[in-house]
């Protein structure tokens, strides 16, 4: 077990698969790195360093009072690349909040160490409704997740996770095995820092880091994404990073880390190897002409 004291004292849970070029995996709301898994032996398997911890409040790290900002979540990045990354530049890749951990790292640690990024159903640019960002989430939306928080976190997260994989009357695309492993993962989480982490993502506005994305950026998004929308996410995250690549996927929600594992892992190592990643409409030609090349 690696774990890792930051600079006022809190311990932060790391596990490292792997040997290679280092790739450091920072998980979502509200929960740890147990989340990347699948994508972490992957990628150890591959050849690389997989990285991946447990934001502090979260999981198998210290739960502090205090700390549940950016700023502070940028320098804990810092504390775990400086220990587990042998001063070899490094990949960083942010689901869901995470993707606010490298806008902050890149701007206040001037992307010191960091080789490539890629943010996957991320919540930069700004997920807050205002004058100047029209399709971000309205308050009031946030405010109702905190109310439900506060009156019965245990039934919140149940609902909450339906709706984070797409899970309806139809559609199942996860087991309900999935959804108890992530309704644990956030029990394990403590309120306080939960509640606080929720208000972090939904009102930190990260337009003023972006100009710190200089280096090759992968953006990948799913067009059903009711948990973190993708207009005033992703595709305008690609919009104001002009050499950013997006890549949608079509009808997917937020989790796609467990919905699309398969897809998702293969699009990361071709980023990682500095290959085009195939988008959905190419992977269809392919199938589509390989189709009609059957003989009849």
């Amino acid at each position: 077990m690696h774990m890792i004291e930051t600079r006022d004292g809190t311990h932060l849970f790391a596990k490292v698969w792997g040997e290679g070029r280092p790739v450091v995996l920072i998980h979502g709301w509200p929960l740890s790195a147990d989340s990347w898994d699948p994508i972490s032996h992957a990628l150890a398997e591959a050849g690389f360093k997989a990285i991946a911890y447990d934001r502090r409040g979260f999981g198998r790290s210290s739960q502090p009072s205090g700390g549940y900002d950016y700023d502070t979540f940028a320098d804990d990045l810092a504390a775990v690349m400086q220990q587990h990354c042998g001063g070899e530049d490094a990949a960083l890749v942010g689901f869901s909040m995470g993707g606010g951990e490298i806008a902050r790292y890149l701007s206040r640690h001037q992307g010191k160490g960091v080789s490539r990024v890629a943010l996957i159903s991320a919540v930069v640019p700004y997920m807050l409704q205002s004058e100047n960002n029209p399709d971000g989430v309205p308050q009031e939306a946030f405010d109702e997740m905190t109310k439900g928080m506060l009156a019965d976190r245990a039934h919140f997260f149940t609902g909450f996770f339906k709706e984070f994989y797409g899970v309806g009357w139809l559609e199942h695309p996860v087991s309900n095995e999935i959804l108890m492993q992530s309704w644990l993962a956030a029990m394990q989480a403590g309120l306080r820092p939960t509640l606080a982490a929720a208000k972090a993502f939904a009102t930190t506005d990260f337009r003023p880091d972006l100009s710190s994305f200089t280096m090759p950026t992968l953006i990948i998004h799913g067009t059903s994404d009711k948990t973190v929308p993708i207009d005033p996410t992703g595709r305008e995250m690609a919009r104001r990073v002009p050499h950013a690549e997006l890549v949608e996927y079509p009808g997917e929600a937020h989790g796609i880390f467990a919905t699309q594992t398969e897809r998702l892992t293969r699009d990361l190592l071709a980023f990682l190897d500095g290959n085009p990643v195939v988008t959905q409409e190419q992977l269809d030609f392919t199938t589509a002409q390989a189709i009609a090349m059957q003989p009849l």
